[in-house]
């Protein structure tokens, strides 16, 4: 078990020292990211840091021994996504190809390792609400939901990784009170996204990331989280269905509301845009950094709620509910951004006023 805890652990520099690697030769692979248009970063960027992290979580499955063959239908379905991941970043890939493997590697889950939705408990108040002959398409449509979910909120140094590293880490802490932490990857993939974390993460001695996760990345986030939102709410019952939607709010909430406005106004759901929450809370004033610590705190706050409505066994669906009057909130605030910018800015601007006044009076 220590053997098992230290390599789990060892994760962390093992990726960090293959993005190193990758970074310096990151012009030959043909993936670095140009300022221009939508994107706003200084200079070009390696675009390596989900070879990194796939290279790192890979490493120390192996170096496990059997570890890597339990797991090994999950290693074949992410391989297929950071493969497509990787053919994206370098020379782009049409949005049907890339759902098509998206959806090879959802069934890769659902027929190679039974890890399926089979029952979204009792969301209604009239009983359990079952799939059936629904499942696996129910499942495919739920892990492209949540890996595309992961991509579209990448958008801010710092954001995507450590959205999902918190999310991991609750799934770590349910998985260790339930007694089977060691028997997933949860450690290891969270020690992968702190090694990344290392060079994308801004700090005061680092004004903007040196490396980006890029498509490979952050398909494989997505999935991880969507394979063990599944697992550990159906086949192992750590929590229920409800309990990871509320873990998985922020990402969820921001990609719906985007897609559903884009549809009304006659445009593809997958088209670019700059009306993510991250791009409101920067319209408003918020420095990059502000932005990432806001959101972060808005996921452990969501989190928490559908933690402590587990925790106190309230009713499925009265979390439902809740979750989905918060979500009408939510979609409301989209559709008047212009309206929420300006409380927003308001209310940064007193911030500021006041945090110069302390500071004034100290003096």
């Amino acid at each position: 078990m220590n053997k098992l805890l230290l390599l789990q652990f060892l994760a962390f520099p093992v990726t960090a020292a293959l993005i190193l690697f990758f970074r310096r030769h990151a012009l030959q692979l043909g993936v670095v990211d140009v300022p221009g248009g939508r994107k706003h970063h200084h200079g070009e960027i390696p675009l390596v840091g989900g070879l990194g992290m796939f290279g790192g979580l890979t490493l120390i499955a192996l170096a496990t021994g059997t570890f890597f063959t339990a797991q090994a239908p999950f290693f074949a379905a992410i391989s297929l996504l950071v493969i497509t991941g990787f053919i994206d970043d370098r020379s782009g890939l049409s949005p049907k190809l890339r759902f098509a493997l998206q959806a090879v590697a959802a069934l890769i889950m659902v027929y190679g390792a039974d890890v399926r939705l089979e029952n979204f408990g009792n969301l209604f108040g009239f009983g359990d609400v079952t799939l059936g002959r629904w499942s696996a398409p129910i499942t495919v449509f739920a892990v492209l939901g949540v890996i595309n979910a992961i991509n579209m909120i990448d958008g801010v140094d710092g954001l995507a990784g450590g959205v999902a590293l918190i999310a991991l880490l609750i799934f770590s802490a349910f998985a260790a009170s339930a007694g089977f932490l060691f028997m997933t990857l949860l450690l290891p993939l969270a020690s992968v996204i702190i090694g990344f974390m290392a060079f994308n993460l801004r700090t005061p001695w680092r004004s903007h990331a040196s490396v980006f996760m890029g498509d490979a990345g952050s398909v494989l986030l997505g999935f991880s989280l969507a394979w063990y939102a599944v697992d550990l709410a159906q086949a192992r019952h750590a929590f229920t269905p409800i309990t990871a939607i509320w873990i998985l709010a922020i990402p969820l909430m921001d990609t719906t509301a985007l897609m559903v406005r884009r549809v009304r106004k006659g445009r593809s759901p997958f088209s670019a845009d700059r009306e993510h929450l991250h791009h409101i809370l920067q319209r408003a004033g918020y420095t990059p950094g502000q932005t990432v610590a806001i959101v972060y705190a808005l996921s452990l706050l969501l989190a928490a709620i559908g933690v402590t409505g587990w925790w106190l066994k309230v009713p499925e669906y009265v979390m439902f509910y809740s979750f989905m009057t918060l979500f009408g909130l939510y979609f409301y605030g989209v559709q008047h951004a212009w309206k929420l910018m300006k409380k927003l800015r308001r209310l940064h601007d007193g911030m500021e006023t006041l945090n110069h006044a302390t500071e004034t009076a100290r003096d």
